[in-house]
């Protein structure tokens, strides 16, 4: 059938219905009794009555009053006839007290609020002395239903969006059809529709896990709505409301609830408002949030969405690359080891290549880069990495432990994917490390020239800033910057590790222990973290070595000696910089870190520039003065020891 011939003879089955009443009012008010000989005819099953009495389980009377409630709003005349069933002018609207004593079949059961009118909200009653003398009218949204026309339930639309259905569905990749299987499996098993499951889908990816929602709800014909717990009310009167609201709905339109959990604690206001709701609700649900979280007692199936497979991403982009697949000539398979982006991203990097004048794996590999950016942004400071290995004055030992590194996150993907060590579990499988030593004397730059060797984005955290107080506030933290830079790479430089990685104390109380759980949180995210991952720290001693065992690499940036001072000052200033006679092992002699080192040089370059003069001795020592009485210390004889 059309829509319009279904939308006529819904119509044309309402009007008949009305129109039955309104013989059943002129009988009432000629006879003064009901009509018990009344006919009735059956209601198609495809009429929008018809559904909403299945539906509810409406008895005859039920329905009855119902019409009667929509009969005043879509016959002008009901009003007389209301006003002439009740012997005044003024009662120019139905009662209960009228359809008990006008309607055939009259039950005194309409009174109580378990009857399906007051339950499901189908009829409004005004608040009055008399329940049974006091009008009623039928919801606004029920009439629209009847009518055949599309709506959304007031009390519903500043909480719950019908999902948009605008796109056709993407065909899902085979590690989130098992997800959905699994899932439909469980609603299948259920007894009953009050004992299916509540489903919680936990991942990074909003639109990963709307897709697996809505392809759970398509498996049963079920429409997709979606709700924000953020705004679920905090007063229990309203969250009430909204439950009993949302259950008509899902009932009335074979809907399914999407709600989204993204960074809500169980303990927290909006926790505690949904878990609530959870255990008011009975109609589908799926929880879809980043966090494990445990928010009703009631049977719930959580599952998590891990990242796509290498061959899933390498089938993702081969498919949208086509033919130009080839031109990547073996870069491929970095690109794809190193950015953990879902289908649509993957997409969009496909739809840009060919912009501009550059090679299609550089143009690939910063498009990925960038993805992460925006969210990584708000959480760290982005450090633009200009260092090389010639910038980097270390031991050679170091040096040598530092290559190691470098190998490693080189050559990773062999590892890991060709050699099938990623096959064990993903546990493990982070590079990790641990820079310790003085500050300034490198530990930042040697993760600048990590960086920029592989083209990655740096980002530093400072760890003092990162910890908090307020139990799982760290956690929560840390895990917001992971989860970010997931999709990226990106070298992440935890900063001040001391801040969170004090001796392991004895664990006398809740924070004691909740200390070590934010340690371990932090070790745990960079085991599995498939980026690099530093800490660095001014006191390694300091650090629990049941922790330390755990971090792959540990480098110690040593105070740089005389020579190795010398020859940070030949590197620090740049070619472009005019220089007059410095002597870099005369300049090795003063005892100040690398860090330091570019400060003095910095200050020389000014006192120069403002002089009109190369960068000479004089300017250093000047420069040098300045900096000792910021460290408050005092410039040494022996340090300027030949400088003339």
């Amino acid at each position: 059938m059309s829509s319009d011939n279904w939308y006529r003879q819904n119509l044309q089955i309402l009007y008949r219905e009305v129109n039955r009443i309104r013989d059943l009012l002129l009988y009432y008010i000629e006879r003064g009794e009901a009509d018990a000989e009344g006919t009735q005819e059956d209601l198609p099953a495809e009429s929008r009555l018809g559904q909403l009495v299945a539906t509810f389980n409406l008895s005859s009377f039920e329905r009855d009053v119902l019409l009667m409630a929509a009969g005043l709003e879509i016959d002008p005349s009901f009003n007389l006839y209301f006003a002439k069933a009740q012997g005044k002018p003024t009662l120019n609207y139905p009662t209960l007290s009228l359809a008990i004593a006008a309607l055939p079949t009259a039950q005194w059961q309409v009174v109580s609020r378990q009857s399906a009118l007051h339950y499901w909200r189908l009829i409004q009653c005004k608040e009055s002395n008399a329940l049974t003398h006091a009008p009623f009218k039928i919801d606004r949204h029920i009439l629209s239903y009847l009518l055949g026309q599309p709506s959304l339930d007031e009390i519903l639309e500043n909480f719950i969006v019908p999902f948009s259905y605008r796109q056709s569905p993407e065909s899902l990749l085979p590690s989130r059809e098992k997800l959905v299987s699994t899932l439909t499996t469980a609603w299948t098993q259920a007894k009953s529709a009050t004992e299916l499951p509540q489903l919680h889908l936990i991942g990074i990816d909003g639109r990963d896990r709307a897709a697996i929602a809505r392809s759970v709800g398509d498996r049963f014909n079920l429409r997709l709505y979606t709700l924000c717990a953020r705004s679920l009310p905090s007063n229990i009167s309203e969250l009430h409301e909204l439950c009993r609201h949302w259950e008509r709905e899902a009932l009335l339109h074979r809907a399914v609830l999407a709600i989204d959990c993204d960074d809500i604690l169980a303990d927290s206001p909006p926790g505690q408002s949904l878990k609530l709701f959870l255990e008011r609700v009975n109609s589908p649900t799926i929880l879809s949030g980043n966090l494990r979280q445990q928010f009703s007692d009631r049977n719930c199936l959580s599952l998590e969405i891990s990242q796509l497979p290498h061959a899933e991403k390498r089938h993702l982009w081969e498919t949208h690359l086509g033919d130009r697949a080839a031109e990547l000539n073996g870069h491929l398979e970095p690109l794809i080891a190193q950015f953990n982006l879902n289908s649509h991203i993957i997409q969009a990097a496909c739809a840009s290549a060919g912009e501009g004048d550059r090679d299609l794996p550089s143009q690939l590999w910063d498009f990925c880069r960038l993805q992460a950016r925006p969210h990584l942004d708000n959480l760290a400071q982005r450090i633009e990495s200009d260092a090389n290995w010639e910038d980097l004055v270390l031991p050679e030992r170091e040096k040598g432990i530092l290559r190691a590194l470098s190998a490693q996150v080189k050559q990773r993907f062999r590892v890991y994917e060709e050699w099938g060590f990623s096959g064990k579990g993903r546990r493990g499988l982070g590079i990790s490390a641990l820079f310790a030593g003085a500050s300034g004397t490198g530990k930042t730059m040697a993760a600048e020239v990590i960086a920029k060797e592989f083209n990655l984005d740096l980002y530093r955290i400072d760890l003092s800033a990162v910890t908090s107080k307020y139990i799982g506030e760290t956690e929560k933290n840390l895990r917001r910057i992971f989860d970010a830079a997931e999709a990226g790479g990106a070298v992440l430089l935890f900063d001040e590790a001391d801040a969170l990685f004090g001796k392991r104390t004895q664990v006398k109380d809740s924070h004691d222990r909740h200390a070590n759980i934010e340690v371990s949180y932090l070790l745990q995210r960079m085991e599995a973290y498939q980026g690099l991952a530093v800490l660095t720290t001014n006191l390694k001693d300091s650090l629990d070595q049941a922790f330390l065992r755990r971090i792959r690499f540990i480098l110690n940036f040593p105070f740089p000696k005389a020579d190795a001072r010398g020859e940070i000052w030949r590197r620090i200033f740049p070619k472009q910089t005019p220089t007059n006679n410095l002597d870099y092992r005369k300049l090795g002699q003063l005892s100040v870190a690398g860090g330091n080192i570019r400060s003095i040089a910095l200050n020389a370059a000014f006192l120069a520039a403002d002089a009109g003069e190369a960068v000479m001795m004089k300017h250093v020592k000047q420069a040098a003065q300045t900096e000792y009485l910021k460290l408050g210390r005092s410039l040494t004889s022996s340090e300027t020891q030949g400088w003339g």
